[in-house]
């Protein structure tokens, strides 16, 4: 097995452990302040589909003994680039950032760092991660189903999400703060 592909997967896990330990972090700040939490029904299935992606990475590296595609640099790179703007969006929303949709009563719509440009930046981070990370390593079937079912989850969940804004802002110019996913 590839080292790369054992050292990035690594990264990736750890990362989302980490990621998950903040995101519990900012769901508690933000209910001791009454944020209200959204599509706790889907959530589950949010977690199964980054888990399965992970899984069936790992699956298809080994059990097809898949080597580094020949332009692993540039995809390197890309994903690289990718975990910059992560890091971007969680910092620009601070404590509102979440794995999970919470939102705050009165507080404002967040429109600085990448929120200045799109709407949801987390989610083309992640769709885009979906796609770069199995295309290093040549797992083609991976990046295929993956892409299609986290579009399907995303459909379901900017639905939801923009709801849950709606629902709790009257003033959608009024708004400065949001809950966005991973």
């Amino acid at each position: 097995m590839n080292i790369l592909f054992i050292f990035i997967f690594t990264i990736i896990c750890i990362q989302r452990v980490i990621e998950l330990r903040i995101a519990r972090a900012n769901e508690h700040f933000m209910k001791e302040r009454g944020a209200i939490e959204f599509g706790q029904s889907h959530y589950p299935f949010i977690v199964l589909l980054h888990v399965a992606f992970l899984c069936s990475l790992f699956i298809e590296y080994y059990v097809k003994d898949l080597s580094l595609n020949r332009f692993w640099i540039f995809l390197l790179g890309f994903f690289l680039a990718l975990q910059i703007g992560r890091v971007w969006v969680i910092k620009s929303l601070g404590h509102f950032w979440n794995t999970k949709i919470i939102v705050l009563p009165n507080a404002s719509l967040v429109k600085k760092g990448p929120y200045r440009w799109i709407p949801h930046p987390n989610y083309l981070i992640v769709a885009l991660e979906i796609v770069v990370i199995p295309l290093t390593f040549q797992a083609y079937y991976t990046a295929i189903i993956f892409s299609i079912l986290n579009l399907v989850m995303m459909l379901i969940r900017i639905s939801i999400e923009e709801a849950a804004l709606k629902n709790v802002y009257q003033d959608s110019e009024k708004l400065e703060h949001s809950s966005e996913s991973t």
